[in-house]
């Protein structure tokens, strides 16, 4: 059992079908924040959830949920993103169009260059999004080509994404730990103390341990507490002998420091 952000042929769902195939037990729900819950509580073996896009960097509900509740991550999938306009009406005819904020964003431009007089408004997939514009005349979708045939819908313009190389990060959600495969990555949360210079000690021990650390994202604290709550990810498998020896001297300088896993890196599919 998968959980994803539906409806189904949302973008999260058709990445669910290129990771778990068309025999898994796919749930679609409405939020990322319900994908988690779908997890933690054991309604799901599984949870896949948008993590970073190549246009619009990270996804904050996702990195804002592994700071909420005590999940890992298993597994990645890196998916090329096409956008299309979607709609049963043409495209003079169109004067609202919906989608998921971030596919909004990763087509700004072309919105701007050819739909200036079309009002744009967010909803919560680009699933739904489509679901609204075979309910009413004048309303286009910004979704999958795949969503335009599940709901009867026309292309109106395909490939409408302002990046040609448009990639979305997947994560896998749940339990399973991965063994060393030698191309890995792994992901952690730090907190450090909020004391000049604390950010640049604690990042020594990934220069000193010879480990590339590709991402870092940073949060401020929940509540009174000054300070901020770190994202990271670098190559290598928590189980690798630098990467134990970069987790203990991080230890020692954190305030806060939880594995989130470490799992294969895969390449973008199309």
């Amino acid at each position: 059992r998968v959980a994803y952000l539906g409806p189904a042929f949302s973008f999260t769902h058709l990445a669910a079908l290129e990771k778990f195939g068309k025999t898994a037990d796919l749930i679609p729900v409405n939020t990322i924040a319900s994908v988690f819950e779908e997890v933690n509580r054991g309604h799901a073996d599984y949870g896949i959830v948008p993590i970073e896009n190549s246009t619009d960097g990270r996804i904050v509900d996702t990195l804002d949920m592994f700071t909420r509740l005590p999940l890992r991550i298993c597994g990645e999938l890196q998916m090329a993103i096409h956008h299309n306009l979607l709609s049963r009406s043409p495209r003079s005819e169109i004067t609202e169009i919906y989608s998921k904020p971030q596919a909004l964003s990763q087509c700004w431009d072309w919105l701007a260059r050819n739909m200036p007089h079309a009002k744009t408004y967010d909803v919560t997939s680009t699933s739904t999004a489509a679901e609204l514009a075979r309910s009413k005349p004048g309303v286009g979708a910004i979704a999958s080509a795949q969503a335009a045939v599940q709901y009867g819908l026309d292309l109106v313009a395909e490939r409408i994404e302002d990046n040609a190389h448009n990639v979305t990060r997947f994560a896998i959600i749940g339990d399973q730990e991965t063994k060393p495969t030698g191309r890995d990555r792994t992901a952690l949360l730090l907190q450090i103390p909020h004391t000049p210079g604390s950010l640049s000690d604690a990042l020594t021990a990934f220069k000193n341990n010879k480990i590339n650390l590709t991402w870092i994202e940073s949060f401020p604290l929940r509540g009174p507490e000054s300070g901020y709550l770190f994202f990271l990810d670098f190559e290598g498998h928590s189980k690798d002998l630098n990467i134990r020896k970069a987790l203990e001297t991080l230890a020692k300088k954190a305030v806060r420091l939880e594995v989130l896993g470490s799992y294969p890196r895969s390449e973008a599919v199309e």
